[in-house]
């Protein structure tokens, strides 16, 4: 009875459009919570109670934090199907509270540290990989984009004249965002080596599409003749933005440079306008390197 449950809650979500990363998790979890039941002799759901789904997902098999926050989602979902199809009367697992994690302060670079990455990358702009990883630098530290938005990023994304980038952002969302002038003039330079031909922005040596693995390989590279002691990667680019930009422009604009779409329904009544990001372009911390 229980695996025909699970069975037409998944097939529910596959309907529904759930990513099939998030449907693989809840029928991981969902059978082992079926394994659980069993071992403990129940496969009823309607004898389920509150202590079943605690000590599963708290206990069942030593789970990790990322585990029980699994679990806890998985159990959540699943029990709302149930009582939309009228099998329950409540959502008993909307009582299990998700585990609190740590919160880790994230790491960034200095300014001094980003100085000695943007004086390393300058010494190599009389090529079209140097002059690449410039570009990319400075996109990153002025902008923090994730890593999905910068390899996407195309030739037909950068108006240079009008000074604007358009980012296609996780979510399918879109954004339109002011480009200071230093990285206006090094992006044209690129282009200039690049050609003007329509496709991705950023190249490989095979003049491909940049993957993630070799803009890594741009970092690890970075590192090793930098001789900074921190791992590189987009999202240390990504902390270390926001932590700069948070320092002069506050965390309204930082919320609004970064893209963080939790703080969308917020901006919307801080009436910020293009006036407002042009002055905080100009008090960008890194523009005086």
């Amino acid at each position: 009875m229980l695996e025909k449950q699970i069975n037409g809650f998944i097939e529910y979500c596959k309907v529904s459009g759930f990513k099939d990363r998030s449907i693989q998790s809840l029928s991981i979890n969902l059978n082992k919570f079926k394994t659980f039941l069993s071992k403990i002799h129940n496969r009823s759901i309607k004898k389920i109670t509150y202590r079943h789904l605690s000590a599963f997902v708290a206990d069942y098999e030593s789970p990790s934090i990322d585990t029980k926050k699994a679990r806890v989602w998985a159990m959540r979902q699943f029990f709302h199907y149930l009582k939309l199809h009228n099998l329950v009367e409540e959502n008993i697992a909307t009582a299990i509270p998700y585990p609190k994690i740590e919160k880790k302060v994230p790491q960034f670079l200095t300014i001094d540290e980003y100085n000695k990455i943007l004086s390393h990358c300058c010494q190599k702009v009389d090529t079209l990989l140097g002059i690449r990883n410039l570009v990319i630098v400075l996109i990153l530290g002025l902008l923090g984009l994730r890593t999905s938005t910068i390899i996407a990023l195309d030739l037909q994304d950068i108006d240079i004249f009008n000074g604007l980038i358009f980012l296609k952002e996780k979510g399918f969302r879109k954004r339109i965002m002011v480009m200071p002038r230093i990285l206006c003039q090094t992006l044209n330079k690129y282009i200039t080596f690049r050609g003007s031909r329509p496709g991705p922005l950023f190249l490989s040596t095979r003049r491909k599409r940049l993957s993630q693995r070799s803009l890594q390989d741009i970092f690890r590279t970075v590192a090793d003749e930098t001789g900074i002691d921190k791992h590189l990667h987009v999202h240390l680019f990504r902390h270390t933005a926001g932590t700069h930009l948070n320092k002069v422009a506050g965390t309204t604009i930082t919320q609004f440079v970064l893209g963080h779409s939790r703080r969308e329904n917020t901006l919307k009544y801080t009436h910020l306008n293009p006036d407002q990001y042009a002055v905080y372009m100009k008090r960008h911390p890194f523009m005086n390197i």
